[in-house]
């Protein structure tokens, strides 16, 4: 049986691959237990120091896998709630682990496959991409990827997508500055392994300080950011040249 997802090494590079083309890898509960587990072991071995997400085949994410839908009813509440709190780890881990995540995302990716191309702290796009929200199409709420949606993009854009179902190329989301690059072919993900190889050329310790302070200090105000800043310069003082 095809392992939902596979991981790999290059170098101190964690490669995780969305490993269900058929579906348009679409992610089914199994496939986000595993995405989920292989962020987290990223992020405790040492010896990694950048991830790589990327999608086996034609598209990096459909978003949720909609065959288990039909078991997401008011008589399953303990099934919605087990859902709905797996799904958020899927779209808060790689914010929050310390390593940084670079997705390379080409092809497709709707809705959580969209929301997880955002959470990426780097996002190499593919020209042809198509990247978009069709939740509302389906009678749906867009409800764990709008934080990351209203982050990226300005609400009055984020509001067109979700309430008209637009699609966005690889090229606009270069061009609104949500993409770092946008590249044809297998350019993508040779591109996206390249930025992570250089991420991870740096000390594990400040790389881990500034990932988490640069988004904490995004969702405050201009003094309460500084007095972040403060602190971590002080911790940042006692870090080892090796770390």
């Amino acid at each position: 049986m095809t392992e939902p997802v596979l991981v790999t090494n290059q170098g101190s590079v964690r490669h995780v691959t969305l490993n269900r083309p058929d579906k348009l890898n679409a992610m089914n509960m199994e496939m986000s237990r595993m995405f989920c587990a292989a962020l987290e072991e990223a992020d405790r071995d040492d010896s990694v120091r950048a991830v790589l997400l990327t999608g086996a085949g034609r598209g990096f994410c459909a978003g949720a896998d909609t065959g288990e839908f039909k078991d997401l009813n008011p008589d399953n509440a303990h099934l919605v709630n087990e859902r709905a709190h797996l799904t958020t780890r899927v779209h808060s881990l790689p914010r929050q682990i310390g390593k940084p995540v670079i997705a390379a995302v080409q092809g497709v990716a709707m809705g959580g496959g969209a929301g997880l191309a955002l959470a990426a702290d780097i996002l190499v796009v593919s020209d042809d991409l198509r990247f978009g929200y069709p939740e509302l199409k389906h009678g749906l709420v867009p409800a764990l990827v709008m934080s990351s949606l209203v982050r990226h993009i300005h609400p009055k854009l984020a509001f067109e997508l979700v309430a008209t179902g637009r699609i966005l190329s690889g090229q606009e989301l270069l061009s609104l500055g949500i993409a770092n690059r946008a590249e044809s072919g297998d350019a993508v993900v040779d591109t996206a392994m390249e930025l992570a190889l250089r991420c991870a050329e740096r000390p594990r310790a400040a790389m881990r300080e500034s990932k988490a302070l640069m988004h904490l200090t995004a969702d405050l105000g201009f003094e309460e950011a500084m007095q972040q800043g403060l602190a971590a310069n002080i911790r940042m003082r006692g870090f080892s040249k090796d770390e």
